[in-house]
């Protein structure tokens, strides 16, 4: 089980059952933008994702497919989620999480809008889109 707070604890998120798939880091624009760099997140079925705390968090919509959720007390990055309807995962962001969480990045996407100030050396896969 992963348990994890914002940096002010006002979200707290707990993760109850099985990771299904790695994380994975985002290069894109607004990605970037949001998390201040990369954004590091996995998927996690949303049946399996308990969330206190709800509401100080804000989604602000940054295209018509996807919202992105943070702390409204702190800033913290917590969660990005398409708004397709039946879609049955949340991105959580890594940083959220305390303590070993046993998981390992899996790939890199967007890097053709990663910023110039980095390399990408770790040798994981890497794609221009998801």
């Amino acid at each position: 089980m992963l348990r994890g707070t914002c940096l002010c604890g006002s979200v707290s998120v707990e993760v109850t059952g099985p990771i299904e798939h790695q994380p994975e880091a985002c290069h894109c624009r607004m990605c970037r933008k949001q998390s201040g760099h990369v954004l590091a997140a996995v998927n996690v079925r949303r049946d399996a994702l308990s969330v206190g705390g709800e509401q100080h968090i804000r989604w602000y919509r940054s295209s018509d497919k996807i919202e992105r959720g943070f702390c409204s007390e702190c800033g913290s990055t917590l969660f990005w989620k398409p708004t397709i309807e039946d879609y049955q995962l949340t991105a959580v962001a890594m940083g959220l999480f305390d303590g070993p969480t046993g998981l390992h990045l899996s790939k890199h996407t967007f890097v053709g809008d990663k910023g110039d100030y980095y390399e990408i050396t770790d040798g994981l896969p890497q794609s221009d889109s998801y």
